[in-house]
This record gives structure tokens, sequence and C-alpha cells, in this order.
């Protein structure tokens, strides 16, 4: 089987965990071990978030005041050969020796027409309380929200509308190759305005990891989209007494239900969009159940109506 798996924030860090170079290296060697079960036996995609990791390289550029500081699509560039390189060593670290792992810079192209410039809501860098969110706002000129009792830099999140590279992917996985891909969400890249439309420059976003992996999994033709987080399931009335997991479920009854989009709301929107447009299942669930969601026993299992449950094909 072909698959995607999309690494949520926990495969680097846990909650509250300072992004230490350490301590994202003992997050991603546990996850690694999680995926090289996978990896043996199916062609693998992953990809993987980077909003702690971006965030805070944008907070220590501006610190040094000699040179502008740089945009977040380079930043992001950064983020994806630092991170790119972690997963690809812990992953050959627990592969077999005749299996290789490739990291690929990926810009993905988007509108920029898109309103979500217009209202940034993509929450980057550390957590802050809500004097320090005050000052480092009035010093930087940076827009931040309250998460969860904290405070953190949000910026524009526009949607992805075209992966580039598809091409060196799909030669790499025939090559019996692992690719990490498409990090962050990928670079953003817009086409600039005049001339005959093929330039392209980067943008000062970021895409959300989640809705990017869907759209390169519909563009690999992904038999799987898996999207690992630090969750078992995808929870309706969460935090509150009624809580409860889903389990299997259609892209049309999951419409029914309002999620948050500063977290679970694109994880689900992307899982919908890939069954809508393929006909194939995704799963949200825990990074820790990898092997289980892909076997259709544990996550949320996102199929077609007229397909059966994992495991009962």
């Amino acid at each position: 089987m072909r698959i995607v798996i999309a690494l949520g924030g926990n495969a680097l860090l846990q909650r509250d965990q300072p992004p230490t170079a350490e301590n994202q290296r003992v997050n991603i060697r546990r996850a690694a071990a999680q995926l090289a079960h996978v990896a043996t036996l199916n062609d693998l995609v992953l990809t993987h978030g980077n909003g702690p990791q971006v965030g805070l390289l944008a907070l220590q550029a501006s610190a040094y005041d000699k040179v502008d500081a740089y945009p977040l699509d380079v930043l992001g560039a950064q983020t994806d050969g630092m991170i790119g390189y972690l997963l690809e060593q812990e992953l050959a670290n627990v592969l077999p020796a005749n299996r290789t792992v490739a990291t690929l810079i990926t810009r993905v192209e988007v509108d920029p027409q898109d309103p979500a410039f217009e209202h940034p809501g993509k929450p980057i860098g550390p957590f802050y309380k809500q004097a320090e969110s005050a000052r480092i706002a009035a010093e930087k000129g940076w827009v931040m929200a309250a998460t969860g009792g904290s405070f953190r830099r949000v910026v524009a999140s526009p949607l992805p509308v075209r992966v580039f590279g598809l091409k060196p992917i799909r030669w790499l996985l025939e090559h019996d190759t692992v690719v990490i891909a498409a990090g962050g969400g990928g670079i953003p890249v817009a086409r600039t305005q005049g001339g005959d439309g093929t330039n392209m420059h980067g943008v000062s976003a970021v895409i959300d990891k989640d809705l990017c992996s869907g759209l390169l999994a519909r563009e690999l033709k992904a038999d799987v989209l898996i999207i690992a987080t630090d969750v078992p399931a995808v929870f309706v009335d969460w935090g509150l007494p009624t809580q409860r997991a889903i389990g299997d479920v259609t892209p049309q009854e999951l419409a029914g239900y309002d999620f948050p989009e500063g977290s679970m709301g694109p994880k689900v929107e992307a899982a919908r969009a890939f069954v809508v447009a393929t006909g194939n299942r995704a799963v949200i669930g825990s990074l820790d159940q990898i092997e289980a969601m892909l076997a259709g026993s544990a996550g949320t299992q996102v199929r077609p109506a007229n397909k059966a449950p994992a495991g009962q094909e």
C-alpha cells in the first residue's frame, strides 16, 4: 500500500516541552520505532509540522538587528531541512540497511488573494503569558492570540493549491525510498503578478500541515492517509463530561460536527476531503497506535459509506 502519514507536533515535542534539539531527537527516535514497522511493508511518505520550530527561528532572527529578519518562507525551508535531517537519521537507524530515506524541500502554491492573509490565525512559536505576549506584540508588531490559556503568535495560513515536486516523490517511492516531504505544510509560494504567470515568489505565511498532507495524499493516489496526533481519536464534546470518541465514520457524518479551527478542525477537513476525492480511507489518532490505526482497530476511521471497515473488506 501507499501511505501518507502526517506527523503531529507530538512526534517532535511533547506539550510544553522546550524546543531543544535534544528533546526533538528523543521524541523522533520514539516515533521512528513506530514508523519503521509500517515502512518495511508499504510505500511511505511522511509529512510533519513545524509551528514551534519556525516560530522559535523567527524569534531568534528578530533578536539580531544587523540585518532584516528572514521571512517565514525562508525560515520554513530551514525547519524542513532541520526536522527532515532528524527524521532521516532516526529512521535510517531502525530501517534495514538497504532501505533509504530522503527529505525533499517542498514548495506549495497558495493564492495571494486568499482571505487568510487578512485574518492571521495559524499559531506558531512558543507559548507566552498574557503580559509577556503583549510586550512582544508591541515590540515586534506581531499578532498574538489566546490558545488554551496561553498566548502565541498567529500568522496567515492560506489554503494549499498545488504541491510542487510530485515527480521526484513518485520516483523515490518507486525506488523503495521512504520520503519526507511537505514539511510544515510546505514552503508557501505564489505566482508573481504580471508576466506569463510562471514566475513564483515566496510568501510570508505558514500552510496548515494537515490540509497540505491531504492534498499531497490525493495527488499521490495514496491508499491511506493517517493523521497522527497526541489523542487517540477525534472526540465530540471535548473536555466536557459528555465527551466521546468517534470510531468508524463517513465524511458526511463528520460534516455534521463542529471542530476548533486551531486544532482538530483542519485534521478532520483533510481526512474528509481525502476520502471524498479518492474513495479510500483516512485515520486520525495517536502516534503510538500507528499500526493499529492502519489495521483499522484504533483511531477515528473515516471511510466512504459504501466501503466496509478496515479488516472486513
